[in-house]
């Protein structure tokens, strides 16, 4: 561009011309004591929906909110593909299958809303990004974002996953014990830093501390739901604010200075998007900006810990298919990591095994805008709306035996009979996870790296204990023996 550089911010307002860039609508409010409120008043003009247990069970909310799949499975065999549950004061109503996230994500997207449902608390971290937007703003958002994604960018991207999963392990010794999630979360975030706003988490200024107070941030919404009521000084949540506002001025500082001297050849996302402009012609604005690098920053650091750690945890609980792996990790010697894709098979079956039965994003939940019917049952507008690629993963017609570790599942010939919408750990339709090339690169690579190297022993059989929220993962550390590959 040439003269004046105009900023456009793609931010909602309250009208837009037929062709213009739509505003995504800001939700009713973010505080979840005025959500609270809101639900309450929801449920006062509910009436119908769908059957389940509708009664108000304290034991069974806090059951819920710690191990979901012991409480929803029971209901989804008693009830059907619809059901409803109360937890604490709201009614949701989950809808299981292939047909029910075909419904939600593709053929009936426009009806279900993400911004208002039971995520919406991550906006005031998070702000307008793709994971927190709907409708004709997220699409046009994503369009803006797709050539940071491209086959080009990930491929340059590869080496520095490799070097820096090299550094990470450059301390790991024979016969040692290492916590296999705690080293996916360090190893995660300083791939995510890199690879998102091209900082060095070596870096004991801006690197570091942003890598600090993003991750000091994040503890609020893993949190028990009481608590995440909890405002005033010396609450997480006065913490995570004060988080956020630390990491805001490393980011903008970033921004401004990308835009002062914008590199020949942009490497990374933050120099991407500032180089972008935007459909109307001008340039993003610093907080459009800000807003995806953070939604980025929570998606590729927290789902690939949980992935990275939960993949490496199962090759060590059967060795077998560890064993299978590391032999192909051998053979393909010295090829580049950059051109490993497609040359992983049992790696990559083992990696979608493990999203099978660990999908990060277990649940999707949204509101509907109008009433609509599905199996027979009506659903009033605005109620409490979930897919579950978890509960779907998990049943035993679609996958049988569900509950073991099963990379055969994914056999090409395996793979052709499942029907579309049964294998979704990234999502489906318009909205399904932009980086999902980039996170089975990533996972594929890193674990290679690692396998080349040292081949990880479990201390317990015991499937992991997990946790599902913000995103489903480990809910202790997962210890690992190592050995010499």
């Amino acid at each position: 561009m040439n003269g004046t550089t105009t900023t456009t911010d793609l931010r909602p307002s309250a009208t837009e011309s037929a062709g213009g860039v739509c505003e995504a609508p800001r939700p009713r409010t973010t505080n979840p004591l005025r959500r609270l409120a809101r639900d309450l008043a929801a449920e006062r003009r509910r009436s119908g929906g769908a059957p389940g247990e509708l009664g108000f069970d304290l034991r069974r909310s806090m059951r819920l909110a710690r191990d979901p799949l012991s409480v929803l499975m029971p209901l989804y065999e008693r009830f059907g593909p619809i059901f409803s549950i109360r937890a604490l004061h709201v009614v949701e109503t989950f809808m299981v299958g292939p047909e029910a996230n075909r419904l939600i994500t593709v053929t009936d997207r426009g009806n279900f809303g993400w911004r208002d449902g039971e995520m919406g608390e991550l906006i005031p971290l998070l702000g307008d990004g793709l994971l927190t937007t709907d409708g004709a703003y997220h699409d046009r958002a994503r369009e803006i974002l797709m050539p940071a994604f491209g086959a080009e960018r990930i491929a340059a991207a590869v080496e520095s996953i490799e070097n820096e999963t090299r550094r990470s392990i450059s301390g790991w010794r024979q016969g040692g014990l290492v916590d296999i999630n705690r080293w996916s979360r360090t190893t995660a975030l300083r791939i995510a830093m890199r690879a998102l706003l091209g900082l060095d988490p070596d870096d004991q200024g801006a690197g570091a501390t942003a890598t600090r107070h993003f991750e000091r941030a994040l503890r609020y919404y893993g949190s028990d739901f009481h608590v995440r009521l909890l405002r005033g000084p010396g609450t997480p949540w006065s913490r995570t604010l004060s988080s956020k506002r630390a990491l805001d001025r490393i980011v903008y500082r970033e921004i401004a200075a990308r835009r002062s001297q914008p590199p020949d050849d942009p490497s990374d996302v933050l120099a991407i998007l500032t180089a972008a402009e935007s459909p109307t012609g001008g340039r993003l604005s610093d907080l459009e900006i800000r807003d995806h690098l953070v939604t980025l920053l929570f998606a590729g650091h927290d789902t690939m810990t949980s992935t990275l750690s939960l993949l490496l945890y199962e090759l060590a609980r059967h060795p077998a298919e560890r064993d299978r792996v590391i032999d192909e990790v051998a053979d393909a010697g010295s090829i580049p990591a950059a051109a490993l894709e497609g040359r992983l098979p049992a790696l990559l079956r083992c990696l979608e095994e493990t999203l099978r039965l660990y999908p990060p994003g277990w649940v999707g939940p949204r509101r509907n805008l109008r009433e609509f019917e599905f199996e027979g049952v009506r659903v009033a507008a605005g109620s409490a709306v979930n897919y579950s690629s978890l509960m779907t993963h998990r049943l035993p017609e679609l996958f049988p035996e569900p509950g073991r570790f099963l990379p055969e599942r994914f056999l090409p010939s395996a793979r052709a009979k499942l029907p579309p919408g049964a294998y979704i750990p990234f999502g489906a339709g318009p909205r399904i996870c932009i980086g999902k090339r980039f996170a089975l690169i990533e996972a594929q690579v890193v674990a290679a790296t690692v396998l080349r190297r040292f081949r990880p022993e479990a201390l317990d059989s015991r499937p992991p204990q997990l946790r599902p929220m913000p995103t489903l993962g480990p809910r202790e550390g997962l210890r690992l023996r190592l050995t010499r590959s």
